[in-house]
């Protein structure tokens, strides 16, 4: 853990769950911003809540990192194996009268607050243990162990740039003496936030907007301790397609689930990147081109809403414009999980259908034609293949049986057939594809019968 003048950036996940959008999103600002400036980007792990986290939990951290690419140059860290750090410092603050002992109970903090709020005032910590000159503390209550309490400024302001919300100014009077340690000792989360982004040397923290309300008591401990607080970014909430704030309850999915549908990591990065930050109209773009453009000062002030159906819209383009050759082993992937084996056909079948599909899985559905058996429905097959074209039907597997195997060769075999028959194209193309892809609607067809094996291709015409 080093010292740095340069950005350095962290995500700090809390494992209590599956990781979903609205969380990678605070992943991949953090990491653009280190990336775009040079710097170095941390992976926290803040598993202080035991009963909640679960290995599980962080492995789909790991995993959802790694699918979009998100590479972190320190860490994972996790909070507690940095219980002795915490501890140490929980003592120094102790010492320089910084933290006190407060043995207020659960119950009389309870009635505390009932009180307060039945004469309309905000319920807070009425500072009955915090030692000042002159004040005589109350008796110390025999078997109690105590929390430890910040002792927070009680007058001025404490106020900081946000770079998504601007000037953000909150009045010391607001806040109450934070716990900081439990009764067992266990310090609290904006304890140990602090004192994470201090010994990591954290230059600029980027996250969601739900921890606005901790960062002025996070800004008072780091000063409390004669350290200089970073630069805040609160990212504004993510919203489902129902306008709600994206969360577990409310029917998001895991980020891991989006790579088993067929999504590519480039298109997830383009697409999140613009919920929340905007390059002038630009709506996609590579990840060079994201990480060359970023910047905080572009993002945006308002809740972004998730919309599945742009998202395919964007995969749909990184779809097009990516290489067959790449592209080929993620579709051979979706197809081994169907049973199918693949073979090196499978370049010359993106090529062919990939303008047609939104997601690898779209594109799959198409090759597992060539590898596969496939069943016309009854309706296609009573639309389009009728008497008056089976003798076309069967001119046309006896040409293919001698040409050529190649897109030129059978284009001029099916022109030959149509001139035979006085038909026109679609006469023939609609049921030769039902009969051989089971579908009337395909790319060219002679691109498509050459990607087969004359074998495949005169096996099922013959099945009209």
């Amino acid at each position: 853990m080093t010292t740095s003048t340069k950005t350095r950036t962290r995500f700090a996940p809390s494992p209590t769950g599956f990781i979903h959008l609205g969380n990678i999103r605070s992943a991949l600002y953090p990491w653009a911003f280190a990336r775009s400036t040079g710097g170095d980007f941390i992976l926290r792990i803040e598993d202080t809540d035991v009963e909640r986290s679960t290995q599980a939990a962080v492995d789909v951290i790991l995993e959802s990192m790694a699918w979009l690419g998100l590479d972190h140059d320190e860490g994972p860290f996790y909070q507690m194996q940095r219980m002795d750090r915490y501890k140490e410092v929980l003592a120094q603050m102790q010492q320089q009268d910084l933290a006190y002992p407060c043995y207020m109970s659960v119950e009389a903090l309870d009635a505390l607050r009932e009180k307060q709020m039945a004469a309309k005032q905000k319920p807070r910590y009425d500072g009955t243990w915090r030692p000042e000159p002159g004040k005589a503390l109350p008796p110390v209550p025999e078997g109690v162990k105590p929390v430890l309490r910040f002792r927070n400024p009680q007058t001025g302001v404490v106020a900081w740039d946000d770079k998504v919300k601007g000037r953000v100014e909150v009045s010391n009077e607001e806040l109450d003496d934070l716990v900081i340690a439990r009764p067992d000792g266990t310090p609290t989360y904006n304890f140990c936030v602090v004192v994470d982004d201090i010994d990591m040397s954290i230059t600029h923290v980027i996250r969601g907007d739900d921890h606005v309300n901790n960062t002025p008591r996070q800004i008072n401990i780091f000063r409390a301790l004669d350290k200089e607080p970073p630069v805040y970014a609160h990212l504004p909430t993510v919203l489902n397609e129902q306008g709600e704030k994206m969360s577990k309850r409310n029917g998001a999915k895991p980020v891991t689930q989006f790579r088993e549908e067929g999504f590519l990591p480039d298109a997830m990065v383009n697409y999140l990147a613009r919920l929340g930050w905007s390059h002038g109209d630009d709506e996609i773009f590579s990840r060079a081109q994201f990480l060359e453009w970023f910047n905080l000062d572009h993002l945006g002030r308002s809740a972004a809403q998730f919309d599945e159906a742009k998202l395919r819209w964007v995969n749909a383009q990184h779809l097009k414009a990516m290489g067959d050759d790449a592209l080929a082993p993620l579709v051979a992937e979706q197809l081994a999980k169907r049973g199918i084996v693949a073979d090196e056909r499978l370049v010359a079948i993106c090529g062919l259908f990939k303008d047609r599909c939104d997601t690898t899985v779209a594109l799959a559905n198409w090759a597992a034609a060539f590898y596969a058996d496939i069943t016309p429905s009854e309706a296609d097959r009573a639309q389009h293949i009728s008497d008056a074209v089976r003798p076309a039907i069967v001119s046309l597997a006896a040409k293919l049986a001698s040409v050529a195997w190649d897109k030129t060769s059978i284009a001029s075999a099916i022109k030959e057939v149509l001139a035979e028959h006085g038909l026109k194209m679609p006469a023939l193309a609609m049921p030769v594809r039902v009969l051989v892809m089971g579908t009337p609607q395909t790319p060219s067809l002679d691109a498509v019968l050459a990607t087969f094996s004359r074998e495949k291709v005169i096996e099922r015409l013959k099945t009209a």
